[in-house]
């Protein structure tokens, strides 16, 4: 009756490939399950910033993953914006009951995994910095060795596929252009910092007074931002006590500072990472057309239109925050079914 009732439905309430909110909420779901765990980052040690080099992890776990022992799954690594930690987002995406509604609707069952890469500053930038450690290793080496040896992985890039939302975003990109070795597939969505310019002398100035008024304290928002920003490309190992350089220093413009800035754009280095691009089984961007990020997203587009790398884009309504778990389940799990081989 169950069966029968799920064919019946499926065919009248499924959009885009995914069962709908209302049907699955009225059927019994095969449940997977959502482990929190510790994993230490040799890549993070000793970062000047004081953060703790072992971070939490939210690691989803497919249904049958604990009765299938002799089954191997695809890994799905997702990075989180600036401002907020993993937890935040596996609560926008909805884990555990978003992949399991996708799994419901014929996505390959599949491991999900979501580092934790807050900072005393807000968020790290994934990024290779003295000052925040060297957050590209972390993901790319530390993490996915530790899940490939403590889970049933296929444990090859074919079956990896890297992902992120805003900073996340960034970070697909910043990452997936250094270690194609590593994963095969990207989606970034709404990514941020594809262009960047340093902050202007009244902002650097105000962001030095205020650390001069006492500690910064890790909450919501983007009031920590240029300092995430300047640990995070401009570290400076010998100037103490924030251990990064402003753009600025006493008024006068630090040309060299600020060129830091612009050197981590992705928009200014995807031309020379144009082979390695070019590995990627696949790689699809996505913006809200209200999203104030939404020009840079399109001359990534345009970028890699212009270099000859095969990818997706789609521009969508919405604004930056307000459509990331009904994408999440309706567009990135099902390209990830698509893209990552299973065997």
């Amino acid at each position: 009756m169950l069966h029968s009732l799920l064919l019946r439905a499926k065919a009248v309430l499924t959009v885009g490939g995914l069962l709908t909110g209302v049907l699955v909420s009225s059927l019994a779901l095969a449940q997977g399950t959502l482990e929190k765990i510790r994993v230490a980052g040799p890549s993070l040690k000793g970062n000047l910033e004081g953060d703790d080099a072992v971070r939490d992890v939210f690691v989803y776990l497919p249904p049958g993953y604990s009765t299938a022992t002799a089954e191997r799954y695809p890994v799905v690594y997702f990075l989180h914006g600036y401002g907020v930690s993993a937890q935040f987002y596996v609560e926008q995406v909805k884990l555990p009951a978003s992949a399991d509604q996708a799994i419901a609707a014929g996505a390959k069952p599949a491991i999900i995994v979501l580092p934790d890469a807050l900072s005393v500053y807000g968020g790290s930038m994934y990024s290779n910095s003295a000052a925040t450690g060297d957050w590209e290793t972390y993901i790319a080496r530390d993490l996915v060795s530790y899940i490939d040896k403590h889970y049933r992985t296929i444990a090859k890039r074919e079956s990896r596929g890297l992902s992120g939302h805003s900073m996340g975003g960034y970070g697909t990109m910043r990452i997936g252009m250094e270690h194609p070795e590593v994963f095969s597939s990207l989606y970034a969505m709404s990514a941020c910092c594809l262009l960047n310019q340093a902050p202007a002398k009244e902002a650097v100035e105000a962001q030095i007074t205020r650390m001069k008024a006492g500690p910064l304290t890790n909450e919501k928002g983007f009031a920590n931002v240029l300092e995430a920003q300047a640990a995070a490309w401009a570290p400076n190992p010998q100037n103490p006590p924030f251990f990064f350089d402003w753009p600025f220093v006493n008024g006068e413009a630090q040309p060299l500072v600020q060129g830091k800035w612009i050197a981590n754009s992705p928009l200014i280095t995807v031309d020379q990472h144009v082979p390695a691009l070019k590995r990627y089984q696949a790689i699809t961007l996505d913006v809200g057309d209200k999203d104030t990020l939404a020009a840079t997203n399109k001359q990534l587009d345009a970028a890699l239109t212009r270099l000859g790398v095969a990818h997706g884009f789609e521009v969508y309504d919405g604004d930056h925050t307000n459509r990331v778990g009904e994408r999440f389940l309706e567009k990135l799990l099902p390209f990830f079914s698509k893209q990552l081989r299973n065997k």
